[in-house]
């Protein structure tokens, strides 16, 4: 059912956008977000957050979603916290058990290093070179499954 979503969130990362918003506007209108929104919310995290390469995009727009699909908005309601937080451990072990890492750096091949905040132009090259378009489909489709999971089981 949420297949076309993993489809979805890799035409978006060939289009432009960054890996966390590929992944979260994907299944944006899941949860009443507009484009716009979907796309303001997680622009930050492209890169590893800011090209620091820290969590993947990827990870980070998953993350989102398991965010608005699990998250608690009560400050004292410490088993929603609880629940939200296990499923994010276990979505982030599923892309670490099938890519290796969760850090976009690790996942890059990238030494540390002080890169500048400008990020790639995407060029034949960099979609050559670059294995994110199939990281943002990996997380979209672990996201897909945990949607698909959830829904059978209610």
């Amino acid at each position: 059912m949420y297949e076309d979503r993993v489809e979805k969130a890799q035409k978006l990362f060939t289009e432009g956008y960054n890996c966390a918003q590929s992944v979260t506007l994907a299944f944006a209108d899941l949860y009443g977000l507009s484009e716009e929104e979907a796309l303001k919310i997680s622009a930050s995290f492209g890169g590893g957050m800011g090209r620091m390469r820290l969590t993947c995009g990827a990870v980070s727009g998953m993350m989102i979603l398991v965010g608005l699909e699990t998250g608690s908005v009560h400050p004292k309601a410490r088993e929603e916290k609880a629940y939200n937080y296990s499923v994010a451990r276990m979505l982030a072990e599923k892309f670490k058990e099938t890519n290796g890492s969760i850090i976009c750096g690790e996942l890059l091949g990238l030494k540390p290093q002080n890169e500048s905040s400008m990020p790639s132009e995407r060029t034949s090259e960099y979609y050559r070179k670059r294995p994110c378009r199939d990281l943002v489909g990996c997380a979209a489709k672990i996201f897909a499954d945990f949607l698909e999971t959830k829904k059978s089981e209610e």
